[in-house]
Parts: structure tokens; sequence; C-alpha cells
């Protein structure tokens, strides 16, 4: 071989050695998660797929350690390395499960209905130590330990209403754990807000009583506290330095940063038992580090096995129905379930017929108006487009290709076909031509908020009628209508001040219009606007009917019906389909077909005279908080989805003025949500989804059938998971409320996540790599949580309302009572008291290997026998009967109990001179108790204390604000009585007296609106701390799948023209409680509070 030719020859295989290397790094290494390294450093156990798998430190091929069809986490090895604790959700919440590695025994520890998050081992392997909510206030956590043997958890540190979590015990067993904050939840947020940022306290104990330090002050994220062998010192992950980072700290001395990242995230870290090494997660992998200052760096690991997980599952979709629609001819049903088209009969049960089989979604489908084809969206190729599918042909055709088209509607002569483009105007399509035109701009939502009722046709097709917000109206929604020929513009037929529409409707004879229309926390209405004057109807004129000649066109027909000859009919003859037996080109038409034909020249006389049409709009006496809503087929009544007393039914109306009852009658009595109402052709019955199945009504019996449609189809995950990724994907870049995603590039984090989610091994892991990629936005109100599915929820744990003395459990195994909840199953039975043992319930005996969560499962609601006795050798025993409660119950009652306690503690403070109110959130139902609690005596304080501390936001900080803001400038006086302040005696709520407010760093979203509207009105000062920091106005929606997914959509701005977003609400004086200070009976922020407010008011 010649020197060139050996030159060229080693340049080729250069490049292919190259090319090989370049291709082998191209390729993912699944997702690596929560490492736990071995007490002797030589494994390390971790999670992927949401199995767990185990691997030599210095890597190599991991092996399956433990794997279930549900997600296990958090494993955590015992200080001998002999057993793994781990959690898991096959139990439905969350629950702390130790695999012994000898035996291959798994055992179960916990049993409560809340999430359990695994923090540690003790030093001598006896106790598990983990964090829960499932005793504390709302989602706070206290810390708890358990028995590695088992027995019932209690909690060790359990500061009221406050977040304490990540336990580590120190040799010592002194335990270093994180307070405050909700990155414990949000571990996988990338950035921080106020609310994500903790302290890191020390709690020792002597002689029965603890001891609270802290050692690491709030301003940063901090978790996963660790300690060193010695016990004098910490190590933790922060991003006090702005990247994610492990650090130390010395008990005595100054924090240092041991890892110089600069981007990326570290999660999760763990270390050994001689606290020599530590593991943590970085860049989806797992990675390794010595303590003493060694670099840190990646553990090359493949997996080596394979999960039990199917790849493709049969499922049964009939009662996961999204949305449907009935075809004009009444004898079939189009419906969406997890993402496909379905049709069938709508009379007999029996197999529906899958129309669609693709891996994207498909919504909002809707039929033509001979019911022998659908319209329909669908998401192929990363864009929502508009297909239609023949039934004769059996062919489907993709109709639109130009932008984010949604909502498909044929016209009543199904020549065109409307449907709307990119949420920002209206689009007709011919129907034959496939010839597509803009016929006006408007501003609707996009989906998947966008409702299926935004648009409507009129009977003659002429005109199409729409909901719109305005911007230049403060975006109030109200109806224009747009004509299909002639110039592209639209006309407002409406102009109410009101906020919130979801459905327009048009009478059958085109001479009005209806639509929903409400403001939040007030009564829904429905709105009719009469398209030109309306002309009286009389009852007289409906006897003076009965004489006048027969339309001829009503008459039977005596004919045979003959066939067009082929020359005739321009379709040709095609083989029928399962859904069509008997197809014709000759089809007849629909009952409502056959109206609209005889009502035809009725219809095409109807003109819109838009002169003083707003005038001309009124609200229909419903009687009922009115939603969505749409028209009979006779017009003579409407339907109605309203709620009462948080329950959604249906009602139909009459609004015939001729009709001798004019009040709602209530269709269905459940309590679950319906959607998609609509009626048969006859009008006869109404059509609904409730529970994700279809269920018919008939109106005048008020019987209810369920549509038996069965639907199934192989859910195949490899390709589903990639489209759940990118419907979540598309759904935040299109309505993030930040067009420039906080300064980060949306579209490449879709390159760095699909090819993860391409390689997780189940649902939970797709929604977990979904959670770190919204996480990059640095945004609060974000989420991806799975769908609620009632074979997987935990059984129900039954309270009693009892808290108990830890000491005396763990050293002699006897429940002995310590507190008792006001107005708990065991406070209202009046016969067990503080200091009383619980021996036994339901005649299973209570010792030190006895988990009470375990007994009292499924017991809520039901008769329970418990025993208890004031000795603690049950000498005086006595069985009392009671009715435990739920743990939601439960925490709700302990809340009321703080509340009122707190109340107590004001008047206490200010010598009954101030009175005291909380706000749990924002929503409704907590106005409702605003109302309860400003009673007579607190108005009848000289102050009142407004606490919104720990308040979850919600969207009633005005209606609140209102309530302190309003000023008295009359009194009423009645004869030989007292001057009454005139606001209050004429029902009007008004405080009328001075406050002052208390906030801290869990008063978030809405909270933090009242906060900013409390200080820009000045109605008095702020005490505690500054706010979150966490506002966006943020919508819930479901992807295809059923997976949750939150939308923060609007920007919420301060009186100062700045987002508030990221920017806390700052405080006039301020007060941080120390941890423990509950314990003590003391609340320095209410001290605070009522020096501030007694100064305000002074001696007057």
């Amino acid at each position: 071989m010649s020197f060139k030719n050996h030159v060229f020859s080693s340049l080729i295989l250069c490049v292919v050695f190259v090319l090989q290397i370049q291709a082998q790094s191209a390729v993912v290494v699944p997702y690596m998660t929560e490492p736990a390294i071995s007490p002797d450093r030589r494994e390390i156990a971790f999670v992927s797929g949401g199995d767990i798998w185990s691997v030599s430190s210095a890597g190599g091929a991991a092996q399956l350690l433990v794997s279930h069809p549900a997600s296990e986490s958090r494993p955590v090895y015992s200080p001998d390395g002999r057993k793994l604790a781990f959690v898991s959700n096959r139990t439905g919440a969350g629950d702390i499960y130790v695999l012994d590695f000898a035996t291959s025994d798994l055992q179960r520890l916990t049993f409560d209905s809340a999430l359990e998050q695994l923090d540690a081992w003790s030093q001598s392997g006896e106790w598990i130590y983990f964090s829960s909510n499932a005793d504390d206030i709302a989602g706070m956590n206290d810390i708890f330990r358990v028995r590695a043997s088992g027995g019932t958890p209690l909690p060790v540190s359990a500061d009221r209403y406050t977040n304490e979590f990540g336990a580590a015990i120190a040799p010592d067993g002194s335990l270093a754990f994180t307070a405050r904050g909700i990155s414990n939840s949000q571990w996988w947020r990338k950035g921080r807000s106020h609310i994500d940022e903790s302290e890191i306290w020390l709690r020792r104990e002597a002689n029965g009583t603890a001891n609270y330090e802290q050692i690491a002050d709030r301003g940063a994220k901090q978790l996963w506290t660790m300690w060193s062998a010695d016990g004098s010192r910490i190590y933790f992950v922060s991003d006090r330095g702005g990247a994610q980072n492990v650090w130390t700290l010395p008990l005595k001395g100054q924090a240092k940063q041991l890892t110089n990242f600069t981007d990326g995230r570290v999660l999760w870290a763990s270390i050994s038992g001689d606290g020599k090494q530590m593991v943590f997660e970085r860049n989806f992998r797992i990675w390794q580090m010595n303590t003493d200052g060694g670099k840190a760096s990646e553990v090359p690991i493949t997996l080596r096995g394979t999960a039990a997980n199917p790849l493709s599952e049969r499922i049964n979709l009939s009662a996961q129905i999204r949305e449907f629609a009935l075809a004009p001819d009444g004898k079939k049903v189009a419906f969406i379930a997890r993402g496909e088209v379905f049709a069938g009969s709508s009379k007999e049960a029996g197999d529906a017929v899958r129309i669609t089989n693709t891996a994207a979604p498909e919504s909002f489908v809707a039929w033509s108006p001979d019911s022998r084809k659908l319209i329909y969206d669908s998401e192929r190729d990363g864009v929502m487009s508009v297909y239609q599918y023949d039934f004769a042909s059996e062919k489907e055709t993709r109709l639109t290709r130009n932008g984010n088209d949604a909502l498909p509607i044929y016209s009543p002569d199904g020549k065109n076909i409307a449907f709307l483009r990119n949420g920002r105007a209206l689009f007709v399509m011919d129907a034959n031509a496939k010839q597509e035109r803009e016929i006006c701009k408007l501003f609707a939502d996009q989906p998947p908020l966008l409702s299926k009722r935004n648009y409507v046709w009129s009977p003659d097709g002429k005109y199409v009628a729409f909901l719109t917000n305005a911007p230049e109206n403060r975006s109030y929604v109200n109806v224009s209508v747009a004509a299909i020929a002639g110039e592209a513009k639209s006309r407002p037929v409406s102009f109410l001040a009101n906020s919130n529409s979801g459905s327009v409707s048009w009478s059958p004879d085109g001479s009005f219009i209806l639509f929903d229309s409400s403001q939040r926390t007030e009564q829904g209405s429905l709105a009719r606007i009469d398209l030109k004057l309306r002309t009286p109807k009389f009852r007289e004129d409906q006897f003076r009917d009965l004489f006048k000649e027969e339309n001829p066109r009503q008459k039977p027909q005596t004919q045979p019906n003959v066939q067009p000859s082929p020359a005739s009919s321009p379709q040709p003859t095609v083989s029928p389909t399962p859904l069509l037996p008997n197809p014709s080109p000759s089809v007849s038409p629909s009952p409502a077909a056959t109206n609209a034909i005889e009502n035809n020249d009725d219809v095409k006389s109807q003109n819109i005279v838009f002169e003083d049409i707003r005038k001309r709009l009124s609200l229909l006496p419903t009687g009922v908080d009115a939603g969505s809503q749409t028209i009979s087929p006779d017009g003579k009544s409407v339907l109605v989805l309203a709620s009462s007393e948080g329950q959604f039914n249906l009602y139909i109306l009459p609004i015939d003025e001729l009709a001798t009852d004019s009040s709602a009658k209530q269709l269905t009595s459940t309590p679950n949500l319906k959607s998609d109402a609509q009626f048969s052709p006859d009008g006869k019955d109404v059509y609904y989804i409730e529970s994700g199945r279809i269920n018919s009504v008939n109106i005048e019996r008020r019987e209810i059938r369920p549509l038996a449609v069965n639907a199934e189809m192989n859910v195949n995950f490899a390709q589903e998971k990639l489209e759940i990724f990118n419907q979540g994907w598309r759904f935040m870049r299109d309505n993030f409320y930040d067009e420039k995603f906080h300064g980060v590039d949306w579209e490449a984090f879709h390159r760095t996540y699909e090819p993860l989610v391409e390689r997780a091994r189940n649902a939970d892991e797709v929604r977990r790599l979904m959670n770190l990629m919204v996480g990059e936005l640095n945004a609060s109100h974000l989420g991806v949580s799975a769908p609620t599915n009632p074979a997987t929820q935990p059984a129900p744990v039954g309270k009693l309302g009892l808290r108990f003395d830890r000491a005396e459990y763990e050293t002699n195994g006897r429940l002995r009572i310590t507190e008792i909840i006001t107005l708990s199953p065991a406070a209202i039975v009046q016969n067990i008291k503080i200091g009383d043992y619980l021996l036994s319930v339901d005649n299973v005996k209570i010792d030190g290997k006895t988990n009470l969560d375990s007994v009292m499962e499924n017991k809520a609601g039901r008769r329970v026998v418990v025993a208890v006795s004031s000795n603690a050798d049950g000498a005086n025993r006595r069985e009392i009967v009671v009715k435990p409660v739920s743990t939601n119950a439960e925490k709700n009652l302990l809340y009321r109990q703080w509340v009122e306690d707190n109340r107590a503690y004001v008047a206490r403070a200010s010598s009954n001179r101030l009175g005291y109110i909380h706000l749990q959130d924002m929503s409704a139902n907590s106005l409702a108790q605003l109302y309860i609690d400003l009673d007579a005596e607190n108005e009848g304080r000289d102050g009142v204390v407004v606490d919104v501390r720990n308040n979850n936001g919600g969207f009633i900080n005005p209606y609140v604000i209102d309530v302190l803001s309003r000023r008295g400038y009359l009194s009423l006086t009645e004869r030989g009585a007292w001057q009454v302040p005139a606001r209050t005696a004429l029902g009007q709520r008004a405080l009328e007296r001075p406050t002052v407010l208390i906030t801290n760093q869990h008063s978030l979203s809405d909270a933090e609106d009242f906060t900013e509207g409390y200080r820009a009105l000045k109605l008095g000062k702020v005490v505690g701390e500054p706010t979150a920091g966490w506002i966006i106005f943020t919508w819930n929606t479901n992807l295809f799948d059923g997976t949750t997914f939150r939308l923060p959509r609007q920007k919420v701005t301060g009186s100062d023209g700045k987002n508030m977003e990221l920017n806390p609400r700052a405080v006039d004086v301020p007060v941080t409680r120390p941890i423990g200070e509950s314990l003590q009976k003391k609340d320095s922020q209410l001290d605070a509070a009522v020096r501030e407010l007694l100064g305000e008011i002074g001696s007057k």
C-alpha cells in the first residue's frame, strides 16, 4: 500500500471512529434520580422508571432491586446496610415500606391517607423518620418517626400550621430539619421565589423538653440536610449562590460551597454512613463526590433488566368520555375518549366504532347536518388542524393546515364549515371547494380552555354569533355577529360589563340569541338579545289557530318513495358501513332539519336590526345560578347547566312567553359534574356526560338512562407518552402569560426533555420529567399531576381527633391522649378526656406494635367502638361509640380550633379591645366564613386583627377589601333606640373599624393581591413577613390522558405598575416566628399586630 493510500485509509478509519463516538454520545440514557449510597460506600440505589435499581458505586450495569407496576421512590439504606426503606404509591397515597435484603420480606410501615416523604433512619436503625401532612392544617408537614419493626407513627416536631420536613439524625440523636417554604413539594422548580426559601433548624431534646436552634437563615432553597459522621457539621443543597450546589455548614462557623456548578440542578443528595462520600442527581444522571473536597463526577451507569410494565395495554374507555356530539338524526353519537374519535348507536347497547387511530389527540367532534360525516380537530404534526371523516367512503380528509384551527362546526345546510384560527380569527371554509377565508377578528381562549359553545351559526346560515373578549372594554365577554358574505367584519350585539360567559345559542326561528353571563361569586344569568323588535304574542291566538287550514306541507305523504335515477344523483352508491346499515343517496331529514325546512321562509325573512340593539337585551328570571345553556329544537325552552350548593345539575326553563309555568324544572339531582348537555332532535330527551359516561334523561318523566356504549382501545405507551409530553409543551407555549417565558428558551427545553420522555418507562416518570421541564420557567402556579383514579385511591382512614404522648407510646406502648380537637368525634361524645389511654378500637388491642392508622382504615363515617381508660392498666375501661371523620374533615376541625385559639389570644392580649379573623384561602367558602366570623362580638371591638398567614389564594380579595374599606356616611336611629351604622343596617357588609394585617411567607397568590390592595388603599399596617411572590392567575386543564396540567395565563400588576410575580408584598413591621413557638402557646406576630393596632387606636 502506498503512503498516500495508507493515510487516506487512516483518515477514513478516524472519521468512522468519530462518527461511532458521536452516535454513542447521542444515545439518551434513561432518567435516573433519587440516589442513596450504602453505608459502606460500595453500592448505590436509585430510581429509574418508577423502579429501584442498584449499582456498584464505581458504576456499571445496574440491576433491578424493587419493581412494581406502581411507582417506587426515595430509597434509603439502613445504617447496617441490611435493609432498604422506600416509598411506594402501590397503596394510593404513597406509603413507606422496608425491604429486608436477607429474606426479601417487605413490610409496610405507614397507612394514613397522606403522602409520606421518607427522610432518614436513626443511627441505631431502630427508627425511620419521615415528613407527612396527615396531622397538620392544610398541606403543612410535620416530622414523624416510626419503629422500623412497625407501630403507630407519632410526630417528633409539629409546630402547628408550619411546614417542617427533610429530617436528618445526628450521631447524638439531634434532629436537623428544613422549615418553611414549599421546596419539599416543588423541588423540581429551577430558581425560586420567596415561598421556596427555607431555613435549617436543629432540635435537641433534654428531660422531655424540646429546644430549637436556627442554624441556617432563610434567603435561598436549602434541601436534603445530611450530617457528618462526627456530628460537627451538616451538608445540604442550596441555590444561595445562584445555581444549585452542595454546601457544608459547621455548627459553629460559616457555610462553605463544595461544588461549583454554574448551571443545571443538584437534587436528592445522600451521604454515606462514614460521611466520606455523597451522591446526588445532576442533569438526569447520578453523580458522586468525596466530601473532603474531591471533584464531583458522573457515575457511568447502564440499566440491565426490564420492569413488568406492559408495552401495550388494552383499556376500556366507557367511563373516560371527554366530549360527545349527538347526530342530527338522533340515532348516533360520536365522542372523544383518550384523544380518539369513536361513534356508536345512541339507542342500543353495543361496541363503538373507532374512527381515528393516531397517537395524536383529537377533539371538538361535530356531525354534518345529514349525519353522514364527522368533523373534528387533530393535533398531528404538532399543530391543531381540522379533519373530516366520511362514513360512506370510510375516508378521512385533512381540511386545514395553516394554523391552530379549533372548534369546526358545519353550517345548517352543510355547505360551509366554520372554525377559529389561533383564537384570534373566525374562518369559514366551503365544504366542497375546500376554500377558506377569514370572516372577522375576535379574541377567544385557545385550546384547551376554549368553550365548545363559543360560537353558533344562525338558522339560515348567513351569520355566526360568537363570544369575544373586548380588550378596549376591560375584557368583558360579549356577543358579536358576523355575516358570512360581504366585508370581513363583525358587530357587537351585547354590551354587558361581565367577565364570564361560556355559551351562545341562536333561536330556531332566528329571532333572538341567548348567552350565559356572570361575574365571579355572583349568580349566573341568561341574557336574551332580540335581533329585532319582538312582536307580542296572545293566548287567544292559540285558539284561533285551531281553525286555520292545515299546511299542505305538513300532510302525510301517500306516494311511494321513489329513488332518484343515477343521472339525477351526483353521488355514487357506496357500500354500507356498520353505522349506516341502509344508506341511500336520498337521506330523510331529521326532525330538527324538517322543522328548519318548514320554517325556512320565516328564517329567510329574519334580519338583524342593529339600531338600538343594546336596548333589546333582557335577563331571564331563571331562579338558578345559570351556566352553559342551549335552546330546545322548538325554541320554547332552554336547557341550563346550573349550580346549587356546590352541585351542578341540569334544568329546563320555559322561555315561551305563553308558557303557563315559567319556573325552572330540575332534570338531574346527582352531585357529579355534568357537561356537553344537548337536546335530542325531537326535544324530548337530553343527553349529557357525567363521570365520563353519556347519559340521557327524558324531560317529561325525568328518567335517566345510561348510554351503554362500549369503547376499548390498545394504548401503546411508547407512542402515547410523547404525545402527552408534546401536548403539554404546546399548551404552555400557547398560553403562558409571558411571551418571553421568563427569559428561557422554551423551544430548547423541548429538545432537552423529549428524548428523556422517549426513554421514560411509566406515566409517573413522564409527569416527573414534565414537572422538571415546566420548572425551568421559574414561575409559580405550575404543576403536572396524575389523573384521579378511584381504583388507586388510598383506603380512607377514620380520624378520632386525638393526639398522643409520643414518649409514653415509645417507652411503654400505650397511647395516652394529650389533645382532643374541638368538635371532633372524640370531643362530641364528652366521655373521652385528656390523660385517658386508648386501649382498643373495635376490639383490636392497641399496643406498641399496632399501627392505629391501619386499624382505622375504612372506618370514616361508620360506627366504631373505642375503649379508653384513665389508668394505664385499663382498670376502669369505658367503651364509647364514636363516628370517625375523614382526614380532611379532621384537618378542617383543627384549623377552626386554631382560629378560635387565636381569637381568644388576641382578646387576652388586647384586654378584649380587639377582634380577630383569619382567611384560610380566597375561595367563596372562605368569604362566607368571613361573614360568619365578623360577628357581633368582633364588630363590637375597637379594632380587628386580619390574618392571612398561610392563605392559599383564590379570587375573592376585592370582596374582602370592600368589607374592610367601606366607610360610614349615614346612621339610622329608631325612636327610643340607639344609633346604628346605615351600611350594616341596610344589609351591606362593612366593618367600619381600624384593622391591622398579618402576612407571612405562605400568604400567596390572591392573598398577595389582597395585601397589595390593603397597602395601596392605606387600610392599616402590615405585620409579619413579606408574602410569597407567587402570583399569576392560573387555569387547570387536562391533557388527553387525564393528566392535570396547570396553565399560568394572566399577569398581575401592582399599583406601582410592576409585575407581582417574583415580587413579594412588603410589610411595615417585620416579625418572624421562631420554630417551636406554638409549643409555648405564644405567637410573636399576633403580639406585634396587637401592639400596632392598639397604638393606632390609642385610648379613644
